[in-house]
């Protein structure tokens, strides 16, 4: 199928999910495919994603903007989505049932369908407010990500480590990344924390509007996190006015599915995925990086059997 045709099948499968009545029924043929805000990564990927699943056989594809990680995770679990992106932290933290996270108890139904690409922690603050290193947010205006998002729950994790608690901010926002730029324009926000792809619309746009700095997280913060955090580097002119290499954090996103979903159904929605895999480096910049022979790195979480049986497949498993 062309792409113009996938768009064509894909906006009426969203037109027919979205108007039709949601019974267990329809639930059972759907893959709701469970993103974030409009303005992260998730969301482009999610639907570019959408759009190879378009050609499962019998499938009805939905997308669904999120809270992120967390809340995906929880509705994977509930049974209300089949697949969605989460955040190596958030994946952890679901599987132990880590309440400090934003868990009540274990997702035991969590399963991984594959790792995909890494997200840089990457802390952006007006030049105004003449904030140059972590310590300078103290009694600063910072936005976390939205509520029940992988975001928050790292933002927590990188602050803890670098000797600083939520308190000691001067106000602490949990809102979506497009509209903590928005505010930030506006001078009503001196800085955004955001765990995203490299080149992520909502800093680019306010990178292009505005002068601003990323703030660095030295190395060894990031050594007091551990893993699943590893020490990485935001590349020079990734944004506007951003001319030499910033030292951040990276923890990988995966694609996340249950154990209620069928093995074949799984196994369908991995090959596509990775048979396709340059219509994701077209969506985003982030797609450049997921790579077949990755997918099986180390999660938290055990792989879904029908991701396992295309990875033996490919000799990627024994």
């Amino acid at each position: 199928m062309t792409s113009g045709r996938r768009c064509i099948a894909l906006c009426a499968s969203l037109i027919a999910v979205l108007f039709a009545p949601w019974t267990s029924a329809s639930r059972a043929d759907t893959i709701a495919v469970l993103t974030g805000g409009s303005s992260g990564v998730y969301f482009p990927l999610g639907v570019s994603i959408a759009m190879i699943y378009a050609d499962i056989p019998g499938a009805k594809v939905r997308v669904e903007t999120t809270e992120g990680s967390v809340a995906n995770l929880m509705r994977l679990q509930q049974g209300t989505g089949q697949v969605g992106f989460a955040l190596g932290d958030s994946l952890r933290a679901a599987w132990r049932g880590d309440i400090d996270g934003g868990f009540d108890g274990r997702l035991d139904r969590l399963r991984v369908i594959g790792a995909l690409y890494p997200n840089y922690i990457q802390i952006v603050a007006t030049k105004s407010s003449r904030i140059r290193n972590l310590s300078d947010l103290k009694g600063k205006s910072l936005a976390i990500g939205a509520a029940q998002s992988g975001t928050e729950l790292s933002a927590r994790s990188i602050l803890s480590a670098a000797g600083m608690s939520l308190s000691a901010l001067g106000r602490v926002e949990t809102i979506p990344f497009g509209e903590s730029t928005q505010r930030m324009l506006k001078n009503e926000l001196d800085a955004s924390l955001q765990s995203a792809g490299l080149g992520v619309t909502s800093i680019k746009e306010l990178t292009d509007n505005s002068d601003t700095v990323v703030v660095p997280v030295p190395p060894s913060v990031v050594s007091k996190l551990g893993p699943p955090f590893r020490v990485a580097r935001i590349p020079a002119d990734t944004y506007r006015g951003q001319w030499k290499p910033v030292p951040t954090a990276s923890v990988m996103n995966y694609l996340v599915t249950s154990s209620s979903v069928s093995d074949e159904l799984v196994y369908q929605m991995t090959k596509s995925l990775f048979d396709s895999i340059d219509e994701l480096a077209i969506a985003h910049r982030a797609g450049h990086e997921i790579r077949l022979a990755a997918a099986v790195s180390r999660s938290p979480v055990p792989l879904h059997p029908g991701a396992l049986k295309y990875y033996r497949e490919k000799g990627l498993i024994k």
